[in-house]
Parts: structure tokens; C-alpha cells; sequence
């Protein structure tokens, strides 16, 4: 008989920062997420539609027409339920969309870890 693996979530991760998004992506896989990482809004934009994630991390300031705010947006568009968490160093440059979180840099892994988690 197989075995089936459990299921584990989807995250996406969209920081054009390699050392940070490999970083979150770390923390997040110790956490049991499965980590889809991103450089930028149009590629996280494809992952999105494509692995259905139940958490989304991303940076305000990426490369690209799209910054994080947008993608958050348009994440909540695509799925009521996700999670999302945006970060940056600088303070929100406008609102985001309800139920979203931001955190500013640097990001603590225990701050990360609670709001992934709710």
C-alpha cells in the first residue's frame, strides 16, 4: 500500500532580496510549508493562480509594474481566505487589502511564524 505524504500548505514568498527570501523561505519550510519562491509580482501573480497558496509573504518594493500592496490586493481578489503578510523597511506607502498584515524590517521569525500561523 502507498503511503501518502501529508499535505502541506503553500506559501509564497515574493522578495527580489535573495539572502531575505531564502531566509523566510527557510523559516517557513521549518514550519511545514511548502515554499514557492519569487522575485517579483508578475511571477508570485502566476503562482498564485497556478498553486492556489494558503499564505502569501511579499515585500512592498519590487521589481516589475507591480510593488506588494498591488499584490496583495490582488491576492485577496483571487482568495478571501489567504494569508497575507507584507513587509518592508519603509512605512506603508497606502492601504492594504483587509485581513492583511504588515510587519516592518527586520522581520522577527517569532512575529513571522504568529501571523503565518493564524
Amino acid at each position: 500500500m502507498g503511503q501518502s505524504k501529508p499535505i502541506r500548505p503553500i506559501a509564497i514568498i515574493v522578495e527580489d532580496d535573495d539572502i531575505q527570501r531564502e531566509m523566510l523561505a527557510l523559516l517557513l519550510e521549518q514550519s511545514n510549508f511548502e515554499v514557492l519562491q519569487c522575485e517579483d509580482a508578475e511571477t508570485a501573480a502566476l503562482a498564485l493562480k497556478m498553486k492556489h497558496p494558503t499564505l502569501m509573504v511579499t515585500d512592498i518594493n519590487l521589481v516589475g509594474k507591480m510593488d506588494g500592496v498591488d499584490l496583495a490586493h490582488l491576492a485577496r481578489q483571487q482568495n478571501a481566505n489567504m494569508r497575507i503578510i507584507v513587509i518592508s523597511g519603509r512605512p506603508l506607502p497606502r492601504p492594504l487589502p483587509p485581513g492583511a498584515k504588515f510587519l516592518t524590517k527586520p522581520v522577527y521569525p517569532t512575529a513571522l511564524l504568529t501571523e503565518a500561523g493564524r
